[in-house]
């Protein structure tokens, strides 16, 4: 009984059951717990990530996430985004050239009037600014003086002329004696010589007369020419001399009017060709901004040599300038018409684009679809642009947001819109605003366009 007893496997005589056997069951029981809820802890995360990743590649699999790094200007429209975009159609016609330069404007004619008798300023006809016309009245000169030496060389002249009538009629009578014989020849002759000596004193009192007359008419100062009148250099009262350097007054011919402008001494053969064969060049002058057109004439000449100090040619142009819109001594800048493009497509000038591959525009084909077009460029201006191949007349041409589109992207045209200015520091348009793509620095991305792998044409 006592061996019986000592086996662990008998039967316990107080009737319990051992206490280490139950602990390890339950231990074992827990392990198998943990390891459990670590399968599913990490099947969960695995099958979590796969499908994530799945998505941020989007269809096509591992092609799919270069397309979704790239959704700044190249990925815009690649999942299907539509891309608001400012579109204008092009135009087939002339496309003129212009030469471009700074100009004065010159009166055409200037006078400083003067005085051309002493005397002094009685009266003053006309006002600061006036228009005045050829051979109007402007100053009167206290006349007097003249009125008197008028009077004086009249006297003489009536005196002069009895005294000839006497040495006339005595001439007559000693010819008549000397045919008599009664008087020599030499009597007859000195007789002769008097009448002479006073016909020119009669002469000689003629002019004094004349004179006088003359220097009553410069009393009366008179308008030179048609024009405006400045501000007035003397006043009423004044003692005036003919010999004073200063005038009384400036008069500045307005209508026609000139510009004198100089233009790179490149530009002259092809000037200076066309007034060789007698062409008119039109000229148009525009404000100190380059903005707004003021006046627009004809060119008159070029000067006849070349500034070495600036390489550059002066030219002279005039404008009829009915309404007196341009002023002497007015800077303008002056936009002369050199030549005319014919037959060219225009475009926009905004429409143009600048990558790797050259120049290129985004047309819109059918679909709502932007296709990136190479163009080659015949003439441009600040505006437009003339194209010689690329672009058919009546093609759609996107003019704002190409930043967001790439070849083949999809596009919501909106050709009423007004342009908005482009990444030369101006904001953008409220519905393009939210579509701009940072990197982590948050710098803006922008991506050249990339070559079609299939077709070898760049996008």
């Amino acid at each position: 009984m006592g061996h019986l007893s000592a086996n662990p496997m008998g039967p316990n005589p107080s009737g319990e059951r051992p206490l280490g056997g139950e602990s390890g069951s339950k231990g074992h029981r827990w392990l198998w717990i943990v390891a459990l809820a670590v399968v599913i802890a990490v099947g969960f995360w695995y099958f979590h990530g796969s499908r994530s990743s799945t998505e941020a590649q989007g269809p096509g699999g591992p092609g799919g996430a270069a397309a979704g790094k790239g959704q700044g200007r190249q990925g815009a429209g690649a999942g299907g985004f539509v891309v608001p975009v400012v579109v204008a159609s092009a135009q087939r016609g002339d496309l003129p050239v212009y030469f471009n330069g700074l100009g004065t404007v010159t009166a055409f004619n200037t006078v400083t009037v003067r005085s051309r008798v002493d005397g002094q300023i009685t009266k003053i006809n006309f006002t600061e600014g006036q228009f005045v016309h050829q051979g109007q009245d402007l100053v009167d000169i206290d006349s007097r003086p003249f009125q008197v030496q008028l009077e004086q060389a009249e006297g003489q002249l009536a005196k002069d002329q009895a005294q000839l009538r006497d040495v006339q009629v005595n001439y007559e009578r000693f010819q008549l004696l000397y045919k008599e014989g009664v008087i020599p020849k030499q009597q007859v002759d000195t007789q002769g010589a008097q009448v002479g000596q006073f016909e020119g004193s009669i002469k000689g009192d003629q002019g004094a007369i004349d004179s006088a007359k003359l220097q009553i008419v410069y009393s009366h100062v008179t308008a030179p020419i048609s024009g405006r009148v400045g501000l007035r250099l003397v006043d009423v009262g004044n003692i005036v001399h003919a010999t004073d350097s200063t005038g009384l007054l400036v008069i500045t011919q307005l209508q026609p009017i000139a510009v004198i402008f100089s233009l790179p001494q490149d530009q002259l053969p092809q000037v200076a060709s066309r007034l060789q064969r007698g062409e008119q060049l039109v000229v148009d002058a525009y404000d100190r901004d380059d903005t707004t057109k003021i006046e627009s004439g004809k060119l008159l000449t070029i000067d006849n040599q070349i500034d070495t100090t600036t390489g550059t040619y002066k030219l002279k142009s005039v404008f009829s300038n009915d309404r007196n819109t341009l002023f002497p001594n007015q800077f303008v800048n002056v936009h002369l018409l050199a030549d005319v493009k014919r037959n060219l497509v225009i475009v926009p000038a905004p429409a143009i684009q600048r990558g790797p591959q050259g120049t290129y525009v985004y047309v819109v084909q059918s679909g709502n679809t932007a296709k990136i077009q190479s163009v080659t460029i015949a003439q441009s201006t600040a505006d437009k642009v003339g194209l010689s191949a690329g672009v058919n007349p009546g093609d759609s041409v996107v003019v704002d947001g190409q930043d967001k589109l790439q070849d083949g992207s999809k596009i919501s045209p909106n050709p009423s819109t007004a342009p908005a200015p482009n990444a030369n520091g101006a904001q953008q348009p409220a519905s393009q605003q939210g579509n701009t793509h940072s990197d982590a620095g948050g710098r803006r991305r922008t991506q050249a366009p990339q070559a079609d792998s299939s077709t070898g044409k760049s996008q």
